[in-house]
């Protein structure tokens, strides 16, 4: 299956997607937003088009290095963007309190179950790309606890999540493979029983986006939607702290790989046809089949789910969050010119699901092949959906504030104003 962009959740939450600046305990909307955020969400989802309409990587050429510079790395950015939406919705800066703060927690639990349900919806479709929707719901759950935490401490708990995280999951997937635990959870799980998948074990260890090693993504967008983005020292640092992050994920797994004995090798053992060379950055490596030897950990291919990854995809998104915000800070004219990226970035949620239902439709419908891989064909098909994405969205929201699922989700969240 298309390895997804992640696809989604934007940082307003708005698909997360779609949130409130204001710390006002009412869910009345702010009238400011930060346009840099949703340009860097807009970004995010044309590199998942590229990944589920666009040509192979394998093109080569500057085609193919933009290709294998999206991948991956597009999920890691909505999904720090994701964190990021947590923070506005219960509070930025300052953590909502009392009926307010309870109200805002029933607001992310009520999204993440709906995105859940969502997901799983998509999932049906049958279409080859991996939705992320279900695993973001479980994801929002699982930091909800954490959203009253400082900017540093957040930033610690992610480090610790990147350092500690894959090893556990690299455990975990060997003993599935080993005994059939897994399958006995499975069998008499709910969610695996209503969504036709492997239900809880899928989301957290063996899906294309396991919980375990995607939570500090959003711990650390967390920790970024703390901070005073508005002081140019700020994102100064961000910049800084992105660019050591990436060059210590990928440089990093680049050496590992070349001067730990055999581990080139035995990563080449278990690829389908993938270049183990450029296992320290690329997903044309491929996916490991059969047993994944102990050399993978070294790997930082954006899917990978190593720590690598993890730290290599984090330098990489928090320095395209910085730029965007500087871009919307400093430069009014690119801004503007940029601003019907922002307008998709603004409508992400709807923009992901309607791709994903164009795939349906084109193939399942019209019988009209899809198919990344096409160099020429596939170029034109991304061209397409980014075009038609962005005159949407932009003669969207020239009418409305919200996108149409996005206005749909703060609806439903409005059952929170209930909690005292």
């Amino acid at each position: 299956m298309t390895q997804t962009t992640p696809v989604i959740e934007p940082a307003d939450v708005r698909p997360p997607l779609e949130g409130e600046q204001s710390s006002a305990p009412t869910d009345r909307p702010s009238t400011g937003r930060l346009i840099g955020i949703d340009l860097a969400r807009g970004l995010a989802v044309f590199g998942m088009y590229a990944a589920h309409v666009g040509p192979d990587a394998t093109v080569g050429g500057p085609v193919g290095f933009l290709l294998e510079t999206a991948r991956g790395r597009s999920s890691a950015l909505f999904a720090l963007l994701a964190g990021f939406s947590l923070v506005i919705i219960t509070g930025r800066p300052h953590p909502r309190t009392g009926s307010a703060g309870r109200q805002a927690v029933a607001r992310i639990v009520i999204r993440a179950v709906i995105l859940l349900a969502l997901g799983y919806a998509l999932t049906a479709l049958d279409t080859d790309v991996d939705v992320i929707l279900s695993f973001y719901g479980l994801l929002f759950l699982t930091v909800l606890p954490l959203y009253r935490l400082r900017a540093g401490t957040l930033a610690l708990i992610a480090a610790a999540g990147a350092l500690t995280l894959p090893q556990f999951l690299y455990l975990i997937r060997t003993s599935i493979e080993e005994g059939n635990w897994a399958d006995a959870i499975t069998a008499h799980d709910p969610l695996a029983l209503i969504s036709g998948t492997d239900g809880i074990i899928e989301l957290l260890f063996t899906g294309e986006y396991p919980v375990l090693t995607w939570v500090p993504f959003l711990i650390a967008g967390m920790a970024v939607a703390r901070l005073d983005l508005t002081r140019p020292a700020i994102r100064s640092r961000l910049v800084l702290v992105g660019g050591a992050l990436a060059l210590l994920g990928y440089g990093g797994s680049w050496l590992a790989l070349r001067l730990v004995p055999h581990a080139l090798s035995a990563v080449a053992s278990v690829t389908d046809g993938g270049s183990a060379s450029s296992a320290w950055w690329s997903d044309i490596v491929g996916e490991p089949e059969g047993h994944v030897p102990l050399a993978w950990l070294l790997v930082a291919a954006p899917h990978s789910q190593t720590t690598f990854s993890i730290v290599g995809n984090t330098g990489v998104a928090l320095c395209t969050v910085a730029g965007c915000l500087t871009v919307a800070e400093r430069m009014p004219r690119l801004t503007r010119l940029a601003g019907p990226i922002a307008a998709v970035g603004m409508t992400a949620l709807t923009a992901y699901v309607l791709h994903i239902v164009a795939l349906w439709f084109f193939s399942a419908v019209w019988y009209v092949p899809v198919i990344e891989g096409q160099t020429l064909s596939a170029l034109a098909v991304l061209f397409g959906f980014i075009t038609a994405a962005t005159l949407l969205a932009t003669a969207w929201n020239r009418l409305f504030r919200r996108g149409p699922l996005e206005h749909l989700l703060h609806i439903a969240t409005r059952l929170a104003r209930n909690i005292k």
